[in-house]
């Protein structure tokens, strides 16, 4: 058996909810002490490295906008030797 709507019925509206309003999907900044939501995502050893006190037990580390210019700032001269293959 087939239903088929009325064509007078107006259709439910759902609006999507963007994904900055759910609070479960906003990652944070993981430097101790800082709650910005973060912008982008390195290896947590070598954010350790680059001087950020990040705990020991994450693989990956979360950074804020500011904090991953602190990390860029701090690892500049290894990155430019890993690009030039030494």
């Amino acid at each position: 058996m087939i239903f088929r709507k009325k064509k007078d019925e107006p259709e439910p509206e759902k609006e999507p909810v963007p994904a900055a309003l759910k609070k479960d999907k906003v990652k944070r900044c993981d430097v101790s002490g800082c709650s910005e939501p973060s912008v982008r995502t390195v290896s947590g050893e070598k954010a350790r490295k680059g001087g950020l006190s990040i705990p020991e037990s994450l693989r990956k580390a979360h950074l804020c906008k500011k904090h991953y210019k602190d990390f860029k700032k701090a690892t500049k001269k290894d990155r430019e030797l890993e690009r030039m293959g030494w």
